[in-house]
């Protein structure tokens, strides 16, 4: 039995959902079981990773794990899972911690989680994607409203990189031997800046879209309705500041998974009624 986390998620629905269909057992752990609809075959128990003590039954019987970093209280949920003698760990970080500074919040967020999944004694493999494809969601409000996207960081590249390849990674991972001890550091086919995304989802949509730079007080502004401080100037740091260059590209989707991982253009297409 499989166990993932974060399975209403962009990554853990894909991971749970081509584990399913290779015919692995899969038991995905949500906050309200009632108000969620998986793939068939996939067994749904209720947990919260902000309490760890809620994930003691989920373990049950679990061989393998895929976790989430980033949680309050990381080093406890890596006690329960050692104590539920699960056999490996896949932990979802981000690239961000190869090379990047302590003292930002958001790498020392994915560095302590790395150092519980470390300290823990229970075999594990990091997982340290580039930015999310999926981020293009955030733009849906905009676009119910018009076809101009304003958004910041308008000279910025990211690799960005389809979930669905993070979880054929993590499939890979959580299933076959070789992979134990070993950080994989990924990323999507090319890098791309806010203004190429947009004009591809104009294409991929047949609307008229535009994009405008946001400025950095801007955007600060927009950010702080739902981001907290110290995140806001993280992120500032990596993008303004220039500490994070989150535009190489890397060829391990395609060493691990066998196929080239997915553009832009392919991950819009697959999600274009969700922008309708």
């Amino acid at each position: 039995m499989i166990l993932v986390t974060g399975a209403t998620g962009n990554v853990g629905g894909a991971l749970a959902e081509q584990l399913a269909a290779r015919g692995d057992g899969v038991r995905a752990v949500v906050r309200d079981p009632a108000r969620v609809k998986l793939p068939a075959g996939v067994e749904v128990v209720q947990g919260d990773l902000d309490l760890p003590e809620s994930l003691t039954p989920a373990l049950k019987g679990a061989r393998a794990v895929f976790l989430l970093g980033g949680w309050g209280d990381m080093p406890e949920l890596l006690r329960r899972i050692e104590r539920a003698r699960v056999e490996h760990v896949v932990l979802l970080t981000s690239r961000c911690v190869v090379g990047g500074r302590p003292d930002n919040p958001v790498t020392r967020m994915w560095l302590d989680s790395e150092s519980a999944v470390r300290d823990s004694g229970v075999p594990w493999t990091v997982l340290r994607p580039s930015g999310y494809q999926s981020n293009a969601l955030r733009w849906l409000p905009q676009l119910r409203q018009g076809d101009v996207v304003r958004a910041p960081w308008p000279d910025i590249s990211i690799a960005a990189i389809d979930p669905a390849d993070i979880a054929a990674v993590a499939a890979t991972a959580l299933t076959e031997p070789g992979h134990e001890g070993v950080a994989h550091t990924l990323s999507g086919p090319v890098p791309l800046r806010p203004a190429d995304q947009i004009d591809t989802l104009a294409a991929v949509l047949e609307r008229p879209l535009r994009y405008e730079p946001l400025s950095d007080e801007q955007a600060r502004l927009e950010m702080a309705a739902d981001t907290p401080a110290p995140f806001i100037d993280a992120f500032f740091r990596f993008y303004s500041d220039g500490e994070f260059d989150d535009s190489p590209v890397l060829d391990t989707v395609q060493q691990i998974t066998g196929h080239p991982p997915l553009s832009f253009e392919q991950w819009a297409r697959a999600h274009a009624q969700a922008f309708e």
